[in-house]
């Protein structure tokens, strides 16, 4: 109903960007940020806050929408492809059942997801524009990423170029900087979570176990291929976990499997926590490849490559486009 109130009170949806996704709009259509839950204005500082007179303006409602083809599945929902009637601007469209979300008790993690994500701006981020519920389902308006899942390409490709991998890492670490200086780590990085829009540009997509990095933290969450060292061990852990993360999927890339995966979650928890990197004869990859790796997958997480070292990194400024955007 147009009179819903929004699940996530404390938070303001931002506007769309000025620059139209694709199919693009009529030049008679009203702009996106037009149709937004609530309005943004600037305070004396610089920083976004909701203008007084936001609570008037109208909310998003399904109807708004012409839903079209399913992009994919979750464990609690569905994304559509959905294009808004006013504008004409794609969106991708996620779709959450509250009863599966409230039945594994992760309200809270979407609740995050959305706060995080919803104030990020980067290229290879992909933005969430807004968010609306009904009385069973709660929808998420997304940027629509043309190329679709990354981890799809790996399966077809098995392994990726050394230019490709390249640019994606290099992609990666300037996303993650940018979301370290605004004091979130990501935890999850693999390629599962990674999208390709239509220029070929990678877009870190699922914020689900995204946290501000005021405390460091003991949580175990993401993937066990994916963990380091200290999550496994249960001790406290901070945005260096992110350099792991990207450590290992810069050797997926390469070798088309992370580096510890074994048979026996035991076994892997065992590698992770050794250190036990072998680097495969076949395919071959470079020294230069494989220095750069063993500088990210450090045990100590003080002493693992800062993300701006990973871009001067001799591999990285040899085989990385400038552009971002892998060309095949």
């Amino acid at each position: 109903p147009k009179s819903a109130i929004r699940i996530f009170p404390q938070f303001q949806t931002p506007p769309c960007p000025a620059r139209p996704l694709l199919p693009p709009a009529p030049p008679s259509a009203p702009p996106l940020r037009s149709r937004a839950a609530m309005a943004i204005s600037t305070d004396s500082r610089g920083e976004e806050k909701p203008s007084q007179h936001s609570q008037e303006e109208k909310r998003w409602v399904l109807s708004d929408f012409d839903v079209g083809k399913a992009l994919g599945r979750g464990k609690f929902g569905h994304v559509y492809l959905a294009r808004e009637k006013r504008s004409s601007h794609i969106v991708a469209l996620k779709v959450l059942f509250k009863s599966q979300l409230k039945q594994s008790q992760v309200e809270h993690q979407l609740r995050r997801e959305v706060e995080i994500q919803s104030h990020l701006r980067h290229p290879n981020i992909l933005r969430l524009y807004g968010y609306f519920y009904d009385q069973t389902r709660v929808y998420l308006i997304l940027e629509h990423a043309a190329k679709g899942e990354l981890y799809k390409e790996l399966q077809r490709c098995k392994h990726f170029s050394e230019r490709r991998s390249a640019t994606y890492i290099a992609s990666l670490a300037r996303a993650l900087i940018y979301l370290h200086g605004k004091h979130v780590i990501h935890r999850d990085i693999k390629p599962e979570n990674l999208l390709v829009g239509l220029q070929g540009e990678l877009k870190i997509a699922d914020f689900g176990w995204s946290v501000h990095t005021f405390n460091r933290r003991r949580t175990m969450c993401g993937t066990l291929d994916y963990l380091p060292p200290e999550m496994v061990e249960k001790t406290e852990h901070d945005y260096h976990v992110d350099i792991w993360s990207l450590g290992i999927l810069c050797y997926e890339f390469l070798y088309g499997l992370p580096p510890f995966e074994a048979k026996e979650h035991s076994e892997t928890y065992r590698r992770i926590v050794k250190v036990d990197l072998k680097f495969p004869s076949k395919p071959f990859v470079s020294p230069a490849a494989k220095d750069l790796i063993s500088q990210m997958l450090v045990k100590n997480s003080a002493h693992r490559l800062p993300l701006h070292k990973v871009l001067e990194h001799p591999w990285i400024v040899q085989n990385a486009d400038p552009s971002g955007v892998y060309r095949g």
